[in-house]
């Protein structure tokens, strides 16, 4: 497996392994890599010739710069975590390689996401619009994989290749999830204890209110807002139901995790 930091280099690899015929696969994280991005990277190298996996902690999509210090890193694990899962690229470039004249002048914006992450994170998605757009444009024609924890992170990047014409099929990916049902996360690994214990909520809140949704017995988001509510530890940011999708974001401490169901 190669490990590159220069978006040459990366451009450069996957145009050569396509001139050989074979299937790209892209695999776009922000590292501290687990196994639902392990998740990803298996379903790329099933369905691809050649896989391909970023890690760029991009700081466009932040809007707390606090948040943004601690996020967690580890670069020597997740090239490790990368190779098992049968990636043949890594590329992780710096701060420096993906803005080499600072905060770009030029970015993407996305309208019509002001609800949910959108409201709660104002410019998130135009920072996600942007360094997706940068990193389809490095990688080529390719299938990029993203999970569907990340639901309307996934419903964007989805609309930036539709309007913007990008020669990428995304393929969304189901959530992984702990055996207690909460879903894998990069910012798990900040949770106390306690409050660990406590994000379990969370998925309690949504899957109960998926089955009282579909039966059609009460309004589903007052009863995932109750059920947050009820836990001691948790804040609730949200809890959105739309016709094929339950939401919820909540705050444990200084950590905001996100989740949802199909409905």
């Amino acid at each position: 497996m190669r490990v590159l930091d220069r978006g040459d280099q990366l451009r450069t690899e996957l145009d050569a392994a396509r001139a050989a015929g074979p299937t790209v696969g892209l695999v776009p994280t922000m590292g501290a890599l687990h196994e639902g991005h392990a998740s990803l990277i298996r379903r790329s190298v099933a369905e691809c010739d050649v896989t391909a996996v970023t890690i760029f902690v991009n700081p466009l999509q932040f809007n707390d710069a606090a948040d943004l210090a601690a996020y967690p890193a580890d670069l020597d694990g997740d090239v490790a975590l990368a190779a098992a899962a049968g990636a043949d690229v890594v590329f992780a470039p710096s701060v420096a390689e993906m803005y080499p004249a600072g905060p770009p002048a030029v970015t993407v914006h996305v309208a019509g996401e002001d609800t949910m992450e959108g409201a709660s994170r104002p410019g998130h998605f135009d920072g996600v619009a942007t360094v997706v757009a940068k990193l389809f444009n490095l990688a080529g024609p390719c299938r990029a994989y993203f999970g569907e924890k990340d639901w309307q992170q996934l419903r964007v990047v989805r609309r930036l290749v539709a309007d913007l014409s990008f020669p990428v099929e995304v393929v969304g990916c189901p959530t992984v999830r702990e055996a207690d049902g909460l879903a894998l996360s990069s910012r798990n690994a900040l949770l106390s204890p306690a409050e660990r214990e406590a994000a379990r909520v969370l998925y309690r809140a949504l899957a109960t209110a998926a089955i009282a949704k579909a039966a059609g017995e009460c309004d589903a988001r007052i009863l995932m807002v109750n059920m947050v509510a009820k836990e001691p530890l948790a804040t609730l940011d949200y809890a959105e139901v739309l016709p094929d999708r339950l939401l919820v974001a909540a705050r444990f401490g200084n950590v905001r995790l996100i989740d949802n169901v199909g409905a």
